[in-house]
Protein backbone atom coordinates (compact mmCIF):
# COMPACT_ATOMS: atom_id res chain seq x y z
CA UNK A 1 0.00 0.00 0.00
CA UNK A 2 1.51 3.25 -0.85
CA UNK A 3 0.55 7.33 0.47
CA UNK A 4 -2.18 6.96 -1.91
CA UNK A 5 -3.89 3.74 -0.16
CA UNK A 6 -4.36 1.17 -2.90
CA UNK A 7 -5.55 3.25 -5.55
CA UNK A 8 -1.73 4.76 -6.47
CA UNK A 9 -0.42 6.08 -9.71
CA UNK A 10 -0.31 2.71 -11.51
CA UNK A 11 -3.69 1.74 -10.83
CA UNK A 12 -4.71 5.46 -11.06
CA UNK A 13 -3.34 5.41 -15.19
CA UNK A 14 -5.26 2.55 -15.97
CA UNK A 15 -8.68 2.71 -13.56
CA UNK A 16 -11.00 3.97 -15.82
CA UNK A 17 -10.02 1.32 -18.70
CA UNK A 18 -10.37 -1.28 -16.11
CA UNK A 19 -13.76 -0.70 -15.06
CA UNK A 20 -14.76 0.53 -18.52
CA UNK A 21 -18.27 -1.23 -17.96
CA UNK A 22 -19.04 1.64 -15.11
CA UNK A 23 -18.14 4.38 -17.91
CA UNK A 24 -21.66 3.62 -20.45
CA UNK A 25 -22.90 6.92 -20.66
CA UNK A 26 -26.66 5.09 -20.04
CA UNK A 27 -24.91 3.88 -16.92
CA UNK A 28 -23.61 7.32 -15.69
CA UNK A 29 -26.72 9.14 -16.87
CA UNK A 30 -29.49 6.91 -14.76
CA UNK A 31 -27.06 7.48 -11.87
CA UNK A 32 -26.51 11.45 -12.00
CA UNK A 33 -30.47 11.59 -12.89
CA UNK A 34 -31.45 10.29 -9.72
CA UNK A 35 -28.68 12.15 -8.06
CA UNK A 36 -29.42 15.54 -9.16
CA UNK A 37 -33.07 15.55 -8.59
CA UNK A 38 -31.57 14.55 -4.61
CA UNK A 39 -29.07 17.40 -4.57
CA UNK A 40 -32.00 19.71 -5.95
CA UNK A 41 -30.08 23.09 -5.22
CA UNK A 42 -28.27 22.00 -2.90
CA UNK A 43 -24.49 21.12 -2.99
CA UNK A 44 -23.41 17.44 -3.18
CA UNK A 45 -19.90 15.20 -1.28
CA UNK A 46 -18.74 12.48 -3.23
CA UNK A 47 -16.98 10.04 -0.76
CA UNK A 48 -14.42 8.24 -3.23
CA UNK A 49 -14.58 10.73 -5.68
CA UNK A 50 -11.93 8.77 -7.35
CA UNK A 51 -11.21 10.28 -11.00
CA UNK A 52 -14.26 11.98 -11.29
CA UNK A 53 -16.57 9.19 -13.35
CA UNK A 54 -19.58 10.78 -11.60
CA UNK A 55 -18.69 13.81 -9.77
CA UNK A 56 -18.37 15.83 -13.70
CA UNK A 57 -21.70 15.01 -15.24
CA UNK A 58 -23.02 15.16 -12.02
CA UNK A 59 -21.15 19.14 -11.84
CA UNK A 60 -22.37 19.58 -15.66
CA UNK A 61 -26.13 19.49 -14.32
CA UNK A 62 -25.08 22.80 -12.22
CA UNK A 63 -24.86 20.86 -8.89
CA UNK A 64 -21.98 22.33 -6.85
CA UNK A 65 -19.97 19.53 -6.44
CA UNK A 66 -17.33 18.47 -4.12
CA UNK A 67 -14.98 15.22 -3.27
CA UNK A 68 -13.25 13.44 -0.60
CA UNK A 69 -10.07 10.97 -1.72
CA UNK A 70 -7.57 9.78 -0.31
CA UNK A 71 -5.68 9.24 -3.35
CA UNK A 72 -4.10 11.85 -4.93
CA UNK A 73 -3.26 10.09 -7.90
CA UNK A 74 -6.74 9.55 -8.28
CA UNK A 75 -7.44 13.28 -8.18
CA UNK A 76 -5.20 14.28 -10.46
CA UNK A 77 -7.02 12.27 -13.10
CA UNK A 78 -10.09 14.20 -12.48
CA UNK A 79 -8.24 17.43 -12.72
CA UNK A 80 -7.20 16.49 -16.33
CA UNK A 81 -10.78 15.57 -17.84
CA UNK A 82 -12.26 18.33 -19.02
CA UNK A 83 -15.00 20.11 -16.51
CA UNK A 84 -12.65 18.20 -13.89
CA UNK A 85 -11.02 21.78 -12.65
CA UNK A 86 -14.64 22.46 -11.46
CA UNK A 87 -14.48 19.66 -8.50
CA UNK A 88 -12.99 20.49 -5.38
CA UNK A 89 -11.04 17.79 -4.10
CA UNK A 90 -10.13 17.11 0.03
CA UNK A 91 -7.52 14.53 0.25
CA UNK A 92 -7.98 12.27 2.84
CA UNK A 93 -9.94 9.33 4.72
CA UNK A 94 -13.90 10.42 3.86
CA UNK A 95 -14.45 8.17 7.24
CA UNK A 96 -13.25 11.72 9.13
CA UNK A 97 -12.26 14.20 6.61
CA UNK A 98 -14.26 17.18 6.97
CA UNK A 99 -15.05 19.70 4.70
CA UNK A 100 -16.45 23.31 5.45
CA UNK A 101 -20.10 24.35 4.86
CA UNK A 102 -23.41 21.65 4.75
CA UNK A 103 -24.16 19.74 1.65
CA UNK A 104 -28.11 18.60 0.61
CA UNK A 105 -26.42 15.38 -0.68
CA UNK A 106 -23.36 12.89 0.57
CA UNK A 107 -23.26 9.96 -1.98
CA UNK A 108 -20.64 6.56 -2.09
CA UNK A 109 -21.02 4.46 -5.38
CA UNK A 110 -19.83 1.51 -6.58
CA UNK A 111 -19.10 -0.62 -3.78
CA UNK A 112 -16.47 1.92 -2.06
CA UNK A 113 -17.85 1.78 1.17
CA UNK A 114 -15.99 -1.69 1.56
CA UNK A 115 -13.16 0.06 1.13
CA UNK A 116 -12.95 0.83 4.82
CA UNK A 117 -12.20 -2.27 6.49
CA UNK A 118 -13.43 -2.67 9.61
CA UNK A 119 -17.32 -1.67 10.99
CA UNK A 120 -15.68 1.35 13.09
CA UNK A 121 -14.67 3.03 10.42
CA UNK A 122 -17.89 1.75 8.45
CA UNK A 123 -19.68 3.31 11.40
CA UNK A 124 -17.70 6.70 11.15
CA UNK A 125 -18.61 7.08 7.39
CA UNK A 126 -22.38 7.48 8.00
CA UNK A 127 -21.71 9.72 11.21
CA UNK A 128 -19.23 11.76 8.91
CA UNK A 129 -22.24 12.10 5.92
CA UNK A 130 -24.75 12.89 8.77
CA UNK A 131 -22.44 15.83 9.91
CA UNK A 132 -22.11 17.08 6.65
CA UNK A 133 -25.65 17.35 6.05
CA UNK A 134 -27.93 19.63 6.12
CA UNK A 135 -31.37 18.79 7.71
CA UNK A 136 -33.67 16.93 5.02
CA UNK A 137 -30.47 16.00 2.82
CA UNK A 138 -29.60 12.33 1.80
CA UNK A 139 -27.21 10.15 1.99
CA UNK A 140 -26.72 7.74 -0.68
CA UNK A 141 -24.56 4.77 -0.54
CA UNK A 142 -24.27 1.73 -3.88
CA UNK A 143 -22.88 -1.46 -2.75
CA UNK A 144 -22.98 -4.90 -3.40
CA UNK A 145 -25.05 -7.94 -1.69
CA UNK A 146 -22.40 -10.43 -0.85
CA UNK A 147 -21.87 -13.40 -2.95
CA UNK A 148 -21.66 -15.76 -0.07
CA UNK A 149 -24.77 -18.01 -1.78
CA UNK A 150 -22.11 -18.53 -4.58
CA UNK A 151 -19.65 -20.67 -1.85
CA UNK A 152 -19.81 -24.44 -2.59
CA UNK A 153 -18.93 -25.78 0.77
CA UNK A 154 -15.73 -25.58 2.11
CA UNK A 155 -14.91 -22.81 -0.42
CA UNK A 156 -14.05 -19.23 0.36
CA UNK A 157 -13.42 -18.00 -3.52
CA UNK A 158 -15.64 -16.74 -6.00
CA UNK A 159 -14.70 -15.65 -9.53
CA UNK A 160 -16.13 -12.79 -11.49
CA UNK A 161 -13.64 -12.05 -14.36
CA UNK A 162 -11.80 -14.84 -15.92
CA UNK A 163 -9.70 -14.31 -19.48
CA UNK A 164 -6.94 -16.26 -21.51
CA UNK A 165 -4.56 -14.53 -18.96
CA UNK A 166 -6.69 -12.70 -16.53
CA UNK A 167 -8.16 -13.91 -13.42
CA UNK A 168 -10.26 -12.10 -10.85
CA UNK A 169 -11.84 -13.51 -7.68
CA UNK A 170 -13.39 -12.18 -4.28
CA UNK A 171 -12.13 -14.06 -1.77
CA UNK A 172 -14.39 -14.18 1.61
CA UNK A 173 -14.15 -14.76 5.19
CA UNK A 174 -17.04 -15.00 6.94
CA UNK A 175 -15.46 -14.79 10.23
CA UNK A 176 -14.32 -11.55 9.95
CA UNK A 177 -16.60 -10.22 7.34
CA UNK A 178 -13.49 -9.28 5.63
CA UNK A 179 -12.62 -9.53 2.24
CA UNK A 180 -10.27 -9.31 -0.58
CA UNK A 181 -10.58 -8.60 -4.48
CA UNK A 182 -7.84 -10.24 -6.31
CA UNK A 183 -6.35 -10.06 -9.68
CA UNK A 184 -4.27 -12.42 -11.51
CA UNK A 185 -2.19 -11.60 -14.67
CA UNK A 186 -0.39 -13.71 -16.86
CA UNK A 187 2.75 -11.94 -19.09
CA UNK A 188 5.27 -14.26 -20.71
CA UNK A 189 4.88 -17.29 -18.67
CA UNK A 190 5.08 -14.49 -15.37
CA UNK A 191 1.86 -13.85 -13.16
CA UNK A 192 1.51 -11.32 -10.99
CA UNK A 193 -0.97 -11.04 -8.08
CA UNK A 194 -2.88 -7.76 -7.01
CA UNK A 195 -5.14 -8.15 -4.01
CA UNK A 196 -7.22 -5.28 -2.87
CA UNK A 197 -9.07 -5.91 1.04
CA UNK A 198 -12.32 -4.72 2.04
CA UNK A 199 -15.01 -4.94 4.28
CA UNK A 200 -18.61 -6.40 3.26
CA UNK A 201 -21.61 -5.31 5.10
CA UNK A 202 -25.44 -6.20 4.70
CA UNK A 203 -28.16 -4.33 3.85
CA UNK A 204 -29.26 -4.19 7.31
CA UNK A 205 -26.26 -3.54 9.08
CA UNK A 206 -25.76 -0.46 6.99
CA UNK A 207 -29.43 0.73 8.33
CA UNK A 208 -28.06 0.08 12.20
CA UNK A 209 -24.95 2.25 11.04
CA UNK A 210 -27.74 4.65 9.56
CA UNK A 211 -30.18 4.84 12.56
CA UNK A 212 -26.32 5.52 14.84
CA UNK A 213 -25.88 8.41 13.05
CA UNK A 214 -29.31 9.93 13.01
CA UNK A 215 -30.27 9.13 9.56
CA UNK A 216 -33.53 7.24 8.23
CA UNK A 217 -33.88 4.95 5.52
CA UNK A 218 -36.74 6.18 2.52
CA UNK A 219 -35.44 4.17 -0.72
CA UNK A 220 -33.84 0.58 -1.46
CA UNK A 221 -33.51 -0.07 -4.97
CA UNK A 222 -31.89 -3.31 -6.92
CA UNK A 223 -30.84 -0.65 -9.45
CA UNK A 224 -30.35 3.42 -10.20
CA UNK A 225 -33.42 2.88 -12.20
CA UNK A 226 -35.81 2.21 -9.48
CA UNK A 227 -35.94 -1.67 -10.02
CA UNK A 228 -37.34 -3.08 -6.65
CA UNK A 229 -34.89 -4.77 -3.94
CA UNK A 230 -35.67 -8.34 -3.79
CA UNK A 231 -34.06 -11.62 -2.20
CA UNK A 232 -32.27 -11.94 -5.54
CA UNK A 233 -31.07 -8.54 -5.53
CA UNK A 234 -26.82 -8.77 -6.00
CA UNK A 235 -26.56 -5.29 -4.95
CA UNK A 236 -28.46 -2.17 -3.58
CA UNK A 237 -28.95 1.41 -4.07
CA UNK A 238 -29.94 2.53 -0.31
CA UNK A 239 -30.98 6.33 0.47
CA UNK A 240 -31.18 7.87 4.26
CA UNK A 241 -32.58 11.10 5.08
CA UNK A 242 -31.41 13.56 8.06
CA UNK A 243 -34.90 14.40 9.31
CA UNK A 244 -35.69 17.83 8.45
Amino acid sequence: MTDDGYFGEEIAARYDADTSGMHDQSVIETVVDVLAGLAGDGRALEFGVGTGRIAIPLARRGVDVHGIDLSRAMAARLYEKPGGAAIGVTIGDFADARVPGKFSLAYLVFNTINNLTTQDAQVACFVNAAAHLQRGGSFVVEVGVPELRLLPPGQRAVPFDVGEKFWAYDLYDCATQSMSSNYVDEDDGSARLRSIPFRYVWPAELDLMARIAGLVLVERWQDWDGTPFTHESSRHVSVWQKPA
